[in-house]
């Protein structure tokens, strides 16, 4: 997943409510740059909850949404990349750099609150769904041999509180590290664990499903078709990457096709990463699709660098979040209780959710709804209000709608989902 900020603001001038969230960079990237840009800032944990949305969805329901998603996802994404370039063409319009700096410019300070708040929660709501598959495969991995793990204890408390809460000291040192810059090494390394571990498991589903087949479900009952587009849009999310991308391309004529490219192929990967999931495990694919594998020695190491992997993107992609309060409570300069605070929130969060699918659909209805269709439609319709036809205000308002009524929906099957795990 994308992040829409950079920190270090104690060493930057103090940021007004105009001031551009991102500076301009004189690197520009190629188009195969780019490209892998785009994959980096797209491809996070969302993938590892499709196998169980198929199993749900049924896998032909599943992959139709999934490629819906991802079509109305580019072309929000290029909604942003015209209104941006309509309102730079005006001689006094401030430089736009990020979502937030283009609802600023739209609709003032209120579009910059709304964008900030659904960058806010959507980041964090990652960082949630990060510790939950930590705790919830670190529990599997070490406390599920013996009888029900529910009723095991360490130290008094369970399982996955612990490995939660073990997590958080080392998380406050990490998230204490003030720029993206020193982060960078960090960045690198978990994408290439990512995806590593993702084509070990998908070698390791082809495998399975060679060997058993499975009865598989080709489409599942109407209700869960919202349930199933928020795991999409959640697995989508990096719209606030769309303008800093775009931003630092050398042939910007060619991004719109560059972004299609990369974005046609992590529809291919998500693809088949979850319907191999779902056909090697089928009925019994659980909501993390690691722990399908077993004990051997292939599924500890892959499932334990996926948790690494997790682990140090999790101050990543919190940076927007610490961005988004020291412009707001700090006046733009670094706060380390600030961060140490919001760490605690996500971490007692995380403690109170079960399932790591569930709640990657209720972030993606709830908010990268939201952030993802309602805010880029609504801000190409303000932009170009008096330039385009009936037919492109009719598309914009079509697509909030769509926003709007997955939001509600989405939210409401999902809360369905998770509370009957949290009996």
């Amino acid at each position: 997943m994308g992040f829409n900020g950079v920190a270090g603001s104690s060493s930057q001038p103090l940021p007004r409510e105009d001031s551009p969230l991102l500076p301009q960079d004189s690197n520009l990237s190629s188009s195969p740059k780019t490209f892998a840009n785009v994959f980096i800032a797209i491809v996070g944990a969302g993938v590892l909850g499709l196998p169980y949305t198929f199993k749900k969805t049924g896998w032909l329901l599943g992959v139709v949404m999934l490629l819906f998603v991802a079509l109305l996802t580019y072309h929000c994404m290029m909604l942003l990349i015209y209104t941006r370039r309509k309102l730079e063409s005006r001689k006094e319009c401030l430089q736009i750099n990020s979502f937030g700096d283009l609802g600023f410019a739209v609709c003032g300070s209120i579009g910059r609150f709304a964008v900030d708040s659904m960058i806010v929660l959507s980041q964090a709501g990652f960082c949630v769904g990060y510790l939950i598959f930590i705790g919830n495969t670190l529990v599997y991995l070490f406390n599920s041999s013996s009888s029900s793990h529910q009723s095991q204890r360490i130290w008094g408390i369970k399982p996955k509180t612990f490995y939660i809460w073990s997590c958080f000291p080392f998380q406050l040192g990490l998230n204490s590290i003030p720029t993206l810059t020193h982060l960078a090494p960090l960045s690198i390394f978990a994408d290439f664990v990512q995806i590593g571990a993702m084509g070990v498991v998908m070698v390791e589903d082809v495998m399975i499903f060679l060997k058993q087949q499975q009865v598989l479900k080709t489409f599942g009952d109407f209700s869960v078709v919202f349930y199933g587009l928020g795991v999409s849009v959640y697995a989508f999310e990096g719209m606030g990457m769309a303008l800093p991308l775009e931003s630092e391309t050398k042939d910007k004529a060619r991004f719109g096709k560059v972004l299609g490219l990369s974005m046609g192929f992590i529809s291919c990967i998500y693809a088949a990463f979850g319907v191999l999931g779902y056909f090697a495990f089928g009925a019994e694919t659980n909501d993390i699709i690691t722990t399908n594998f077993g004990k051997g020695l292939v599924s500890y190491v892959v499932q334990l660098a996926l948790c690494i992997n997790l682990f140090f993107t999790f101050p990543l992609m919190m940076n927007p979040v610490y961005e988004v309060f020291e412009r707001r409570f700090s006046d733009g300069r670094y706060s380390l209780w600030l961060r140490w605070i919001l760490v605690l929130g996500v971490s007692l969060v995380a403690l109170m959710v079960p399932n790591f699918a569930d709640f990657m659909s209720l972030v993606g209805s709830s908010v990268c709804s939201v952030l993802g269709f309602v805010l880029p439609a609504l801000f190409h319709l303000l932009a170009f209000k008096d330039d385009i036809e009936r037919r492109g205000k009719f598309l914009d308002v079509a697509i909030m709608c769509f926003g709007l009524v997955l939001g509600v929906s989405g939210t409401w099957s999902s809360i369905l989902q998770i509370s009957p795990a949290t009996d």
